[in-house]
């Protein structure tokens, strides 16, 4: 069934997304900051510019979110022209940008006295998630609002939603995946530094590896870019870091140990330090690289 909904934000991943509602068939207004992004998409897709998030909302059943990050969030849902200022009670705000928890139950709250839900549902996938309309959906917040949701989702750009729990519990499930990646992107250039380091055939070390225990979706899909020095795949390290600080902050709260995941957030830094924070976060094996050519002069 067809609903009248918003998007706001028409960043990297927001763009292809809301093109995906569209093509569902929903009817859908647009909002993003410059505004430049939102001509451009009412160019392509079926599609009501709006002036801001508030005008978006207005009528909405929906409210699709997808923006940098808790002050950004405040602004679009909360502030002087958020979509709270308009939208009628009973209306769903899905909120797919990652923020901290804290800022999740706020918003909950501040939404609730509104007669409106919030849902915190970030995602996982990436640019290429989005553009497929394959992205995972972890969510918190009121679970029988997940299910009026979840149908639009899987229909437009998921190929996974899973209620995970009261507010905030989408975004701490996101700071997991983001905690676990970490991980695994700094254990995969460091082997790939190694291969080239002991003169192998780097590409055919990945291949049998990765019929093995040491198979995963990074080496699946970036081993083979990162050989090849190609660091252009979307979710770059300056948001990572982003992500990253939040994880580390709630492990303050919760007293998790994260040592490697802290490790790794510095690494990062060294990489913005070298101008790379643009660059997707694989290139940490340019860090490798720089560090091994340095030694080796």
């Amino acid at each position: 069934m067809a609903e009248r909904a918003a998007f706001v934000g028409l960043g990297t991943m927001g763009f292809p997304m809301a093109a995906h509602l569209v093509r569902a068939g929903h009817e859908i207004a647009v909002s993003n900051r410059t505004a430049s992004r939102s001509e451009r998409f009412v160019s392509e897709h079926r599609a009501r510019k709006a002036t801001s998030a508030a005008d978006a909302a207005d009528g909405a059943s929906f409210v699709f979110v997808c923006v940098g990050g808790d002050d950004d969030v405040r602004e679009v849902v909360a502030g002087a022209r958020g979509v709270l200022g308009t939208l009628d009670r009973g209306a769903i705000v899905v909120d797919h940008t990652t923020t901290s928890a804290v800022l999740a139950r706020e918003m909950a709250e501040r939404a609730s006295e509104c007669g409106v839900t919030y849902l915190d549902a970030p995602v996982s996938g990436g640019q290429a998630g989005a553009e497929r309309g394959v992205l995972t959906v972890m969510a918190g917040g009121d679970e029988a609002a997940f299910e009026r949701v979840a149908p639009i989702l899987l229909s437009s750009y998921a190929r996974h939603a899973k209620h995970l729990g009261s507010s905030g519990s989408g975004q701490l499930a996101k700071m997991v995946n983001q905690i676990c990646i970490a991980g695994l992107v700094e254990a995969l250039a460091e082997g790939v530094a190694f291969a080239e380091a002991a003169g192998l055939d780097v590409s055919a070390v990945i291949d049998v590896i990765s019929k093995g225990a040491a198979q995963s979706w990074q080496m699946e899909n970036r081993a083979a870019t990162m050989i090849e020095g190609r660091f252009d795949f979307g979710f770059a390290v300056d948001w990572m870091r982003k992500d990253l600080g939040i994880a580390i902050e709630e492990a303050r709260r919760n007293g998790a140990a994260l040592p490697v995941t802290a490790l790794v957030d510095q690494l990062y830094a060294e990489l913005q330090t070298m101008g790379a924070g643009r660059l997707d976060t694989s290139s940490l094996l340019v860090r490798l690289r720089r560090n091994r050519d340095g030694r080796a002069r």
